[in-house]
C-alpha cells in the first residue's frame, strides 16, 4: 500500500529516531560499564598508586561521552521539530478555520463549531440563538467608494459586534456581508437576547470613517432559535437568513425572530420569482395606463405607464405583488426596459401632444449604463424622445446623486423630459432641484388624499405649488380621486392631476378606444401602394 507524502515522511522520522535513540542507550549502557574502571584508574595515577588507565577503555569512555552528547543534541533536536510541526499545524487549522478579513471563524468552521455547541446547551437545558447579520447597502460602498472602503467597514463591523456581543458568543462570518454570532441563553432570558440584537443594530447605524469619507450602512438581523439537538446548523442559518431578509422587507435596520409563517413567505417569493424569470421570454407582462389631465381645462395630456403581470396561471396581478421581488433579484432593469419597449410600440400610434411616463426603479439608477439602454429603446421602437417623460423618485436620488445626475443629464439631452416623483417624502427636496434639470414635480398621493381632512396636507401641497410657481415647474397631483379635491387643486394653480376621478389604469385596448374616442390617435401608415381608407372607417385600434 503506497504512502502518503506525510505519512511517508513521519514514518522516516521515527526511525532515525528509533536508531538514534538505540545508539544512545548503548553508549550510556557502555559509559556505566567503561566509565567506573576508567575513572579508578585515573584515581590511582593520580595519587601515584597505578600507571594509568587501559588505553583503550579510555577511547570507548570518549566514544560514549561522544555518543551521549549526540543523543542529547538529538533530543533537542527532535523536541524543536514536533514543537515547530505543532505550531504549524496549530497554524494551518487556524487559517482553515478563520476568516483572515475578521479574525472571525469561516462557515465551515461555524458549522463544526456551532453544532456542538447546540448538543452541549439543550443537553444543558439552555437554548440557543443564532444571529444572522447582514450589512444594507453593503454593495453601495464597494461601488462608490471602492473594496478597500468596504473591508474597512467589514473590520469595524466586526470590532463592533465583539464589543456588543459577550466573551462567550461564537462569532463567524459567512462571507460577503453576512456575519453570524451564537449564543447560549437561558430560556427565561429570551429578553436579554432582545437587548443585545437591539444593541448591535444601533452600534452597525454609526458612521465609519474611512480617507476621510463618512460612511453608514446600517445592518438587518435575523434571529433563530434552538431548543433541543435536533436542530442543526443549516436549518438554524437558514432559519435566520429568511428572517433577516424579512426585517429588510419590513424597513431595514432592525432585528426580528424567525416564525414558521415566514418560510411559507418565502416559498411565494421564490414561486414569484420563478414565475418572473418564466414570464418575461412569453411577454406576460403588459403596459396598463393611467390618465394624466390638464386640471383646469380637463384635457388628456398624458399617461403614466404601470406594469402589469398577466399569468396564465394566476390572471392579472398586481405590480405590489412582483415588483420588489424583481427588485430584490435583480431582474427589475430587463423586466422594466422590456415592459417600457412595449409600451413605446404601442404609443407611438397615439397623437404627439400626448405624453408617455414611464417609472423608473431606484435600482435602475445604480446602473451607469441605463440612459444608454433607454436611449437605444428609442431608436428602435422609433418613438419621439421628446414624447417620453422619465420618473424618477426623490428616495431613489439619496444613495448616489452624482451617478443620477450624469444619467439624468443625458436624458435631458436625448429631449426626455424629466419628472421628480413622490415629492415631499425625502429628505433634501431643495437641493435635489437644484441639482438635477427636472421639468415637472409630482405631489405625493399621501398629501393629496388627506387634504380634505388635515390643515397640514393642505398646508404642504399650497407650498409645493407655490415652490412650483417659483422654479417654473409644473405641478402633477398624483391621487386625485373626487370632483372637490380636483376643484381645490384648480384653485391653488395645480397644473396636471391624475387618478380615479380622472380614470384607473386602463389595458391597452381600452386606452386606444379613450384616445380614438377623443381623436387622439395618429392616422394609421399604410404600406406603399395600398387603398387609403375610406372616411367610414373607424380609426383602427392599437393591440
Amino acid at each position: 500500500m503506497m504512502l502518503e507524502p506525510k505519512a511517508r515522511d513521519r514514518s522516516e522520522t521515527a526511525r532515525r529516531d528509533v536508531v538514534a535513540g538505540g545508539i544512545v542507550v548503548a553508549g550510556i549502557l557502555l559509559f556505566v560499564g567503561t566509565g567506573g574502571s576508567v575513572m579508578q584508574s585515573v584515581v590511582q595515577t593520580l595519587i601515584g598508586i597505578g600507571g594509568g588507565p587501559d588505553k583503550v577503555l579510555s577511547v570507548a569512555l570518549i566514544l560514549n561521552v561522544a555518543l551521549v552528547l549526540f543523543g542529547w543534541r538529538r533530543y533537542e533536536d527532535l523536541n524543536r521539530e514536533i514543537r515547530e510541526r505543532t505550531e504549524a499545524e496549530q497554524r494551518a487549522r487556524y487559517l482553515a478555520d478563520t476568516d483572515p478579513l475578521t479574525g472571525f471563524l469561516n462557515r465551515r468552521a461555524l458549522l463544526v463549531k456551532g453544532q456542538r455547541l447546540i448538543a452541549e446547551a439543550t443537553a444543558d437545558k439552555r437554548n440557543i440563538a443564532l444571529f444572522l447579520l447582514d450589512l444594507d447597502h453593503f454593495k453601495t460602498v464597494n461601488d462608490i467608494h471602492g473594496h478597500a472602503a468596504g473591508d474597512r467597514v467589514l473590520q469595524v463591523a466586526a470590532e463592533r459586534i465583539t464589543a456588543v456581543l459577550p466573551p462567550n458568543a461564537t462569532k463567524a462570518r459567512l462571507g460577503g456581508d453576512e456575519f453570524v454570532a451564537m449564543l447560549p441563553f437561558e430560556p427565561a432570558a429570551r429578553a436579554n437576547i432582545d437587548a443585545m440584537a437591539a444593541a448591535l443594530v444601533t452600534a452597525l447605524d454609526d458612521m465609519v470613517t474611512h480617507d476621510s469619507q463618512q460612511i453608514r450602512v446600517g445592518a438587518s438581523l435575523g434571529i433563530s432559535l434552538a431548543s433541543d439537538a435536533s436542530m442543526t446548523m443549516e436549518t438554524m442559518v437558514r432559519q435566520a437568513d429568511i428572517a433577516m431578509y424579512h426585517g429588510k422587507d419590513e424597513g431595514r435596520n432592525r432585528h426580528i425572530w424567525f416564525e414558521q409563517g415566514m418560510e411559507m413567505a418565502v416559498q411565494v417569493r421564490n414561486q414569484i420569482e420563478t414565475g418572473i424569470r418564466d414570464g418575461m421570454p412569453r411577454g406576460e407582462f403588459i403596459p396598463y395606463f393611467e390618465p394624466q389631465v390638464d386640471i383646469a381645462t380637463g384635457r388628456l395630456v398624458g399617461f403614466e405607464m404601470l406594469m402589469r403581470w398577466e399569468s396564465p396561471e394566476y390572471g392579472l396581478i398586481p405590480p405590489e405583488r412582483f415588483i420588489p421581488v424583481a427588485e430584490e433579484s435583480g431582474l427589475i432593469g430587463e423586466l422594466s426596459l422590456q415592459v417600457i419597449g412595449r409600451a413605446m410600440e404601442i404609443a407611438k400610434s397615439w397623437d404627439p401632444s400626448i405624453i408617455l411616463a414611464v417609472n423608473i426603479s431606484p435600482q435602475q439608477l445604480k446602473d451607469p449604463w441605463f440612459s444608454q439602454k433607454l436611449t437605444k429603446l428609442l431608436v428602435e421602437t422609433g418613438f419621439p424622445a421628446s414624447q417620453l417623460e422619465v420618473e424618477i423618485t426623490e428616495s431613489s436620488l439619496f444613495e448616489n446623486l452624482p451617478l443620477v445626475r450624469s444619467i439624468v443629464t443625458s436624458l435631458k439631452n436625448q429631449g426626455v423630459s424629466l419628472s421628480l416623483d413622490d415629492f415631499g417624502t425625502g429628505y433634501s427636496s431643495l437641493s435635489h432641484l437644484r441639482a438635477l434639470p427636472f421639468d415637472k414635480i409630482k405631489v405625493d398621493r399621501s398629501f393629496i388624499t388627506a387634504m380634505r381632512g388635515s390643515a397640514d396636507a393642505h398646508a404642504i401641497v399650497v407650498a409645493i405649488v407655490r415652490l412650483g410657481e417659483s422654479l417654473a415647474m409644473p405641478i402633477i397631483a398624483e391621487g386625485v380621486e373626487d370632483e372637490v379635491t380636483a376643484t381645490e387643486l384648480t384653485r391653488l394653480g395645480c397644473a396636471k392631476g391624475q387618478g380615479w376621478y380622472y380614470g384607473r389604469a386602463a389595458s391597452i385596448d381600452d386606452t386606444a378606444r379613450l384616445l380614438a374616442d377623443r381623436g387622439l390617435l395618429r392616422a394609421p401608415v399604410l404600406p406603399q401602394g395600398a387603398p387609403p381608407a375610406s372616411e367610414d372607417e373607424p380609426l383602427r385600434k392599437t393591440a
